[in-house]
């Protein structure tokens, strides 16, 4: 494994803040009675991908706090998938832009998956 000295230097952690982002700034068009309802889910759960991986990451002493902070982020990226799907059945969206965020945090949450199942490799010793 290569070494890693931040959170910010993961291929996830930067792939959950690129679709944070792109989130963040498609909500930005939605609809003035969605604020507090789809535009606020949206950006939290995607934001809250990004916070639990760097949790995670100052959690490598102990395996099952680190585990359970991945497992975390894991939920909160399917979360984030759902209200995709919801915008884009709602017309607040583009088939194409939400395709590409389920793409996005479908390798996400790969890349999640892997590290919990070998998370063994990531804590610390």
């Amino acid at each position: 494994m290569v070494n890693i000295r931040t959170y910010k230097e993961l291929r996830v952690y930067q792939a959950a803040m690129e679709a944070a982002m792109q989130i963040f700034d498609l909500t930005k068009s939605f609809p003035k009675e969605e604020p507090y309802s789809l535009t606020d889910q949206m950006r939290r759960s995607s934001r809250s991908v990004c916070a639990n991986i760097a949790e995670a990451w100052r959690k490598r002493r102990y395996q099952a706090h680190f585990v359970s902070k991945l497992s975390d982020a894991e939920s909160e990226a399917e979360e984030t998938r759902v209200w995709v799907e919801f915008s884009c059945r709602c017309d607040y969206m583009t088939k194409a832009q939400a395709d590409k965020l389920d793409n996005q945090y479908d390798k996400i949450l790969s890349q999640l998956v892997r590290m919990i199942t070998k998370s063994d490799e990531w804590v610390i010793p």
